[in-house]
């Protein structure tokens, strides 16, 4: 039975209301923008509105229960739009709409999993995650990616394919010269999801989960900041290919031959399904796959079988069923809001009383920003309930009850400035932020470079951690990191911390304090001064002779390699008493090694720098006679200033910029011969 379009009973109404409600929440969803309701709720909500149709046998053609997106689109007041799903839509990025070749269904769902064993039919199948993230279908003709579009509504979605090269897991080109269509899901791990919240500078503030970060940013069209993003496609599904593979896993062997991240999958007859099932779910349980999951997929073998099912509602009978796990909440108390910063972002965390969920003990979890929380309801002493979301995420999903509304800070909880709350012209979600360009938790990059392998390489203190520490007032500048043994017992009994973690942090953090002279240059964060600048700096001055500079305020710009334009910026850092007694300050905690102090060499050229300039005839090349300068204790520098004692210039006459600089300095210009004459030593 369909709609009756007239009935008004309190059961259509609710009908009415889930469906519009379900339909905002897709089209957020689909569409990169932040989510409206969480997975949970989602379902929780399509759960109701199923049993309703069941019970009434009343089902809009806009139900998501039934909806075929290519169809025409009518409202649940029984109105026809005018539209096919697609047509008219608004491209949030400005990206060009395209209409799938091959429509892109979605799967029917179970929590059951003797469903899965009755599905399957006593045919062989295969077990794989069902991934959360985007999905993507990628086009590849004559051996080129033709493009990349988005899913969409399944009919139609974005063409990215801008982004080709700013995401990983597919190659760009393909030995099979025929036409070819893959489907795949495009995720950022859950480690990068952590690292990018922490250092995300958007004023939408936190990201919900790692499927709303990367919607996101596919959405964005700067491929430089994808890039950033660590975004992966993982195929899940050949959807064309000229040649007949008709098994699943060979299709899957033969993608992942071709340069495809799959879908971790897995063989088994129908009866093998709920060991499958247990196995594929542990490993999210232990934390042992990073990539965000929402459940499971089975598909047939055999390929061939699978296409010959019917179109059922918005699903093809046979291409697949979706496993979710069934949902586990707990409610439990709010204790108190904490306020994180990070970035610019001030972002408020729920702490409540410890609950079991999918076998471990939660007691925080992110609230996201101001509009999340007045969306939750969120009071002193509310009740709240609580999921793990994808089994790993603590997520509020409702609250109840409570006393006064929680009010943000006023104030930094790192840095004490004033902070204030700005509204986002785009979606109009309300954050807070630290009004103080300096609050520590701003220059979180910086903490990070500083901590690297390549800085003082802190085994185990993660950016994350820091922020925890900053939050805390343990940490406001790069010497606290050596002061945070002070805080043991406090860092001891912080949720997360235990007398092991806290002690291999502590360690790690002593084990640092001996550091290379280059490596404790990169970490100062001196802008355009990599490793790279900072060999050249120790190799020409010793570091003792980069301080005294520092101190004196003289250039660098007569080393190899550095000039003006990085010697204006090292003299610019050292100039802001903020950054020279942070240096002053550091030193008293570390051990500097390998500063690049030299015996005198009493070579001929010992003391002495030189540039040189044009053709060389006597030695092969400049690399050579700089070589030889450097064997006899001088240095070689790329652009002549008042620290330049000779410019090597076989053409004294000539009119060159270098000439021309060595004149008005007063530098003396000696050909190749003069200067073998005055200093040479080849016999």
């Amino acid at each position: 039975m369909t709609e009756n379009l007239q009935n008004t009973t309190p059961e259509n109404e609710r009908i009415k209301e889930l469906i519009s409600r379900l339909n905002r929440a897709s089209e957020a969803y689909y569409g990169g923008r932040e989510e409206l309701i969480s997975n949970y709720e989602w379902d929780s909500l399509f759960d109701e509105l199923s049993e309703l149709e069941k019970k009434t046998g009343i089902i809009y053609p806009d139900s998501p229960t039934v909806r075929v997106s290519s169809e025409r689109m009518f409202a649940s007041d029984g109105t026809d739009s005018g539209l096919t799903a697609g047509e008219g839509e608004e491209d949030l990025s400005g990206n060009r709409r395209e209409v799938h070749e091959y429509q892109a269904l979605s799967l029917a769902k179970t929590k059951s999993v003797s469903e899965l064993i009755e599905w399957a039919d006593e045919r062989p199948v295969y077990v794989s995650y069902k991934l959360d993230g985007l999905t993507l279908v990628l086009t590849y003709d004559d051996g080129e990616l033709s493009k990349i579009v988005t899913r969409g509504n399944g009919t139609v979605g974005n063409n990215i394919t801008i982004l080709k090269d700013a995401i990983d897991g597919f190659p760009k080109k393909i030995s099979y010269k025929g036409h070819l269509v893959v489907r795949g899901e495009a995720t950022i791990s859950y480690t990068d999801f952590e690292l990018i919240n922490a250092l995300s500078s958007d004023d939408e503030g936190q990201y919900a989960n790692p499927r709303n970060l990367a919607s996101g940013t596919l959405s964005l069209d700067d491929p430089d900041k994808v890039r950033e993003r660590h975004v992966c496609f993982n195929a899940f599904t050949l959807v064309h290919i000229d040649e007949e593979i008709r098994n699943w896993g060979d299709r899957m062997k033969w993608l992942e031959k071709e340069g495809f991240t799959v879908v971790p999958h897995e063989r088994c007859e129908a009866s093998e399904i709920p060991g499958a099932v247990e196995r594929f779910t542990k490993r999210v349980e232990d934390g042992d796959f990073d990539i965000p999951v929402d459940g499971l997929v089975i598909c047939y073998e055999d390929t061939v079988y699978a296409a010959g099912g019917s179109v059922t509602g918005h699903h093809a009978t046979r291409a697949g069923l979706a496993f979710k796990w069934a949902d586990v909440s707990a409610d439990t108390t709010l204790r108190y809001v904490e306020w994180s910063c990070a970035a610019s972002t001030i972002s408020p965390v729920a702490v409540f009383e410890p609950v079991r969920l999918e076998g471990t003990t939660v007691s925080r979890a992110s609230l996201c920003n101001l509009s999340e929380m007045a969306r939750l309801g969120i009071r002193e002493g509310c009740t709240l309930s609580v999921i793990k979301a994808n089994k790993i995420i603590p997520k509020c999903i409702a609250a109840k009850g409570g006393k006064e509304a929680v009010v943000p800070p006023e104030k930094c909880p790192v840095c004490g400035a004033d902070t204030r709350i700005r509204e986002s012209e785009k979606s109009g979600t309300r954050t807070l932020h630290c009004e103080n360009p300096d609050c520590a938790a701003k220059q979180s990059k910086k903490f990070e470079r500083f901590v690297s392998k390549q800085g003082l390489d802190i085994d185990g203190l993660s950016i994350q951690t820091m922020i925890r520490f900053m939050n805390e007032r343990y940490i406001a500048s790069f010497p606290d990191i050596y002061r945070l043994k002070d805080h043991a017992d406090a860092i001891r009994g912080l949720e997360g911390f235990g007398e092991k973690s806290a002690a291999n942090i502590l360690d790690a953090i002593e084990r640092s304090r001996n550091v290379k002279a280059v490596n404790l240059i990169f970490a100062l964060c001196i802008p355009m001064i990599g490793l790279d600048a900072a060999k050249k700096l120790v190799g020409a001055l010793s570091f003792e002779g980069f301080l005294e500079r520092l101190h004196k305020g003289e250039g660098f710009e007569d080393i190899d390699g550095i000039g003006q334009e990085k010697s204006g910026q090292i003299l610019k850092w050292a100039e802001t008493e903020a950054n020279s007694g942070m240096l002053r300050d550091l030193l008293t905690e570390l051990t500097v090694t390998d500063t690049g102090k030299k015996e005198s060499s009493g070579g001929k050229c010992e003391g002495l720098t030189f540039v040189i300039t044009g053709d060389v005839h006597t030695f092969k090349n400049r690399d050579e006679l700089k070589a030889y300068i450097e064997s006899e204790g001088g240095k070689t520098a790329g652009s002549v200033s008042g620290k330049t004692s000779f410019l090597i210039n076989n053409d004294a006459t000539s009119n060159s910029t270098k000439n021309r600089k060595a004149k008005e300095l007063g530098v003396p210009i000696l050909t190749e011969e003069e200067f073998l004459s005055e200093f040479g030593n080849r016999g």
